[in-house]
């Protein structure tokens, strides 16, 4: 089928899509919910030839990590999906209204984007968050993932079309293109005839690929060259926890922690006691001057790590004269991600919540938690670091627009 095809009938679905009510979407979800747990035995088997085909290819272990599906792992995809039943339905809401002078009503309310175009690399979840949070949302969606998830990403899209059979709504609410060519994903940024909005999920190449030379509007997710600050006021024992946590927890995600930055009135005690912590993971730290004097396991950072993205178990360390040199460097290098300081002055924690510009930004917490379901959103497509026509996580309410709907009586201009 070409993507043309693809197209074609994504725009049939959405006009019922965009009619279908609450209750008939929520059971379609319930169906794709219920049908990936009992289909978790040949998701994992069709899984498994992409973890072999990563570890033939050196895959990193955290990048196997992010490919990697269980039991466990479906069981909480599935509950993710049951989780945006139970979220309001974004669609039809009024958002405002007036009665101009020659009498007639106009009402703002929310509507579907319509058909959404999603691309994006080795994380098969991604099929079905994105897939329900359309569904939910009143939109028709394209799906072209990665090679390196080909085999999972089939069988999930077959299991939730297979489920959509026994609902109101009609398969091509949800369409993969199986076909991981670099033409198909050219071919997808050039489909605005039938595609409404564009969002990429991955890494710089891609998400710079796709801004760059799509023609469909796009809504940019980011590369999370995520920092953590620790401030001269600091607990440390709290700083520890939260380095260890951001950086280690899952490294393959755009929400952990990539560069450190701690004040110089801490870094002797801060660095030894984040350093001996991360040891139990084996981090490679990546230090300036003053780190690696401190520390004599610590690298030499070049140039180009400030601004890398690890998504392993690395992470880049300077050490700071104060909260001033710390915000500037993460407004030269940051990515508008998720950024954390660790302080107890509420000064300090002020002045970094208004003047560093990201997505997210944290007093005394984990960059992990920038993620959907934590946000309360079921789940989510990715997390925007533009600020046209969202920023953060994606979840129901960014998939939609606005109408404006007149009500007259004969009015005439």
């Amino acid at each position: 089928m070409t993507l043309k095809n693809m197209g074609q009938q994504a725009v049939v679905a959405k006009r019922t899509l965009a009619t279908a009510t609450t209750s008939q979407k929520n059971n379609a979800l319930q169906a794709i919910a219920d049908a990936l747990r009992n289909n978790a035995d040949i998701i994992i088997k069709e899984n498994k030839k992409d973890l072999d085909n990563g570890i033939n290819a050196g895959f990193t272990k955290a990048l196997l990590d992010r490919l990697s599906l269980d039991k466990d792992r479906i069981g909480a995809i599935a509950s993710s999906v049951e989780d945006i039943i139970s979220l309001q339905d974004p669609v039809g809401k009024t958002i405002g209204g007036t009665v101009n002078s020659s009498g007639m009503k106009i009402v703002k309310v929310s509507a579907p984007l319509g058909v959404i175009a999603v691309i994006y690399e080795a994380r098969p979840n991604v099929t079905a968050d994105a897939a329900a949070l359309c569904l939910k949302s009143g939109n028709a969606v394209i799906l072209r993932g990665g090679k390196e998830a080909i085999n999972s990403n089939k069988i999930i899209a077959s299991v939730m079309r297979e489920a959509l059979l026994k609902t109101d709504l009609p398969q091509d609410c949800i369409q993969l293109v199986e076909d991981t060519s670099r033409q198909t994903a050219k071919e997808l940024m050039k489909l605005s005839e039938y595609v409404d909005v564009l969002i990429p999920r991955g890494g710089a190449g891609l998400i710079k690929s796709v801004v760059e030379n799509s023609t469909v509007p796009v809504i940019e997710t980011g590369v999370g060259n995520c920092h953590t600050y620790v401030d001269s006021d600091a607990d440390i024992g709290m700083a520890v926890d939260i380095v260890y946590n951001a950086k280690t927890s899952r490294p393959s995600v755009c929400n952990a922690c990539e560069t450190l930055l701690i004040h110089k009135d801490v870094a002797q005690f801060a660095l030894i006691a984040i350093s001996e912590k991360l040891k139990e993971k084996s981090v490679i730290i990546r230090g300036d001057e003053v780190t690696c004097a401190i520390l004599p396991n610590a690298v030499p950072a070049s140039v180009e790590d400030w601004d890398k993205e690890y998504l392993d178990y690395e992470i880049a360390c300077k050490v700071v004269s104060d909260i001033d040199e710390a915000i500037d460097h993460i407004t030269k290098h940051g990515t508008g991600h998720s950024e954390c300081i660790v302080t107890d002055s509420y000064h300090s924690s002020q002045r970094f919540l208004n003047e560093v510009d990201a997505a997210a930004v944290y007093v005394n917490a984990s960059t992990r938690f920038t993620d959907g379901g934590e946000f309360g959103f079921g789940a989510e497509i990715g997390i925007s670091t533009q600020k046209l026509h969202t920023r953060g996580p994606i979840g129901l309410p960014e998939l939609t627009t606005v109408k404006y709907t007149i009500y007259g009586n004969g009015q005439i201009r």
